[in-house]
């Protein structure tokens, strides 16, 4: 089955043009024209990656992103003219997973889909158990499903893909620019806040397990092992 991508944008003109472009590629395409439609739109189909745009009437991008990640963790790639890295530090607080700048070239875009949805739909980490146990921190990596004390907590993909990286390299000290270079990928225009704000919000989901993910003053972030099951 193709992956189907919402398009969310209030001119009419961008939605056509990317979505031709996408079901070139083999793509479903759902449209909506704001926020609201769009949160419509996902509850009444399966979407596997959203595109949105955040200066909308009825509800904005970032909203609209707030609102998603309440109910799913469907990877997000905000689409906007702004590129300051505070607005781009406010999406990624709202749990969108990636940034891009209005125009963007749409060759560059769809490598980004393809490599958002073959990171999240994908087996790429084959040196890992695939079911994890820390300490109550439960993780099934085929089914990205992470659990605390047999609570389920909803992760973004960038979310998800933190933590694994963190028990791949268990023990290990992480400096930031290495997360960042390895989530974000090395032609990452943002700057190291990123994997700050990423990471706090890590940490607040996984509640009275964060102290798992420590701090290191002045390098980065460890993941410490603590009663391992596997």
């Amino acid at each position: 089955m193709n992956e189907t991508i919402l398009i969310v944008d209030d001119e009419e003109r961008i939605r056509k043009l990317i979505g031709a472009y996408l079901k070139k590629e083999g793509y479903e395409i759902l449209e909506a024209e704001n926020g609201l439609e769009a949160l419509n739109s996902f509850k009444n189909n399966n979407v596997q990656l959203a595109l949105l745009d955040v200066m909308m009437p009825v509800m904005d991008g970032w909203t609209a992103c707030r609102e998603l990640r309440k109910i799913s963790n469907v990877p997000i790639i905000m689409l906007t003219a702004k590129s300051e890295d505070e607005d781009k530090l406010l999406g990624y607080e709202f749990g969108t997973d990636h940034y891009v700048t209005k125009p963007f070239n749409m060759r560059v875009l769809l490598a980004q889909i393809k490599s958002i949805l073959n990171r999240v739909y994908s087996d790429k980490h084959e040196d890992v158990s695939k079911c994890m146990d820390f300490d109550g921190l439960y993780i099934d990596e085929l089914s990205h499903r992470v659990t605390i004390d047999s609570n389920a907590i909803n992760l973004s993909p960038k979310e998800f893909d933190l933590l694994l990286y963190f028990v791949i390299n268990k023990g290990i000290v992480l400096t930031r620019e290495k997360i960042l270079d390895y989530i974000w990928g090395m032609d990452f225009e943002g700057d190291l806040r990123t994997v700050d704000t990423h990471i706090k919000r890590l940490r607040e989901k996984l509640g009275d397990k964060a102290y798992l993910i420590a701090t290191i003053r002045g390098t980065g972030y460890r993941f410490e092992v603590s009663n391992e099951k596997l």
